[in-house]
């Protein structure tokens, strides 16, 4: 298996209640584990095997784009989270935030109102581009801003398994909550970097 499921770098139980440890349970061991175990078997014997995660996904589509992006995306969404998080970015994400959006507040109303827009499932990310220049931008399925010549640096999990153990059909109050445990510190070092 070339690709393997990092433990996450908290307790099971550690996001409650904002992220429940049964949506961990589900979400993060049974859904990731399925879309890596997926992926080790698609590239199996094919071009993509010595390649990195990402460049598959720049590089693939269909069933086998779907698993490596997913993949990846869920990496990413559960390794923004920490229970003692930062709650607020400062340095130049901020800066940046406030110069685009007004204010750090009007732009959590922008990105929750994105993901709540999302139609069926997908997610909702901020990325940015060579210049720092932020974009919000919701995503179907399993897209990812790479694609679009973007580094994502959060992300925001639409599906339904991501919250529907905890908030049943209320996206909007997931949405809302979600921010409880959103580390800025690793954010601002995705945008960094």
């Amino acid at each position: 298996m070339k690709f393997t499921q990092p433990k996450l770098p908290y307790a099971q139980d550690a996001l409650a209640p904002i992220i429940s440890p049964t949506t961990i349970e589900f979400h993060y061991g049974k859904h990731e584990k399925a879309y890596i175990d997926t992926l080790n078997k698609l590239i199996e014997g094919t071009e993509y095997e010595d390649m990195a995660l990402e460049d598959i996904i720049l590089k693939s589509d269909g069933k086998l784009f779907n698993n490596a992006s997913q993949a990846w995306n869920h990496i990413f969404y559960f390794f923004q989270f920490n229970p003692d998080a930062f709650h607020e970015p400062s340095g130049a994400l901020r800066e940046q935030i406030e110069k685009q959006y007004g204010s750090f507040e009007d732009f959590k109303k922008q990105f929750e109102e994105a993901g709540v827009g999302v139609f069926g499932s997908g997610y909702v990310w901020l990325s940015k581009d060579n210049d720092g220049k932020l974009y919000i931008t919701q995503a179907k399925n399993a897209e990812n801003p790479m694609t679009q010549g973007l580094k994502p640096i959060m992300c925001f999990d639409v599906w339904e398994h991501a919250y529907y153990l905890d908030y049943q059909n209320l996206r909007a109050s997931y949405l809302h909550k979600i921010w409880d445990i959103v580390d800025w510190a690793i954010i601002e070092m995705r945008y960094e970097n």
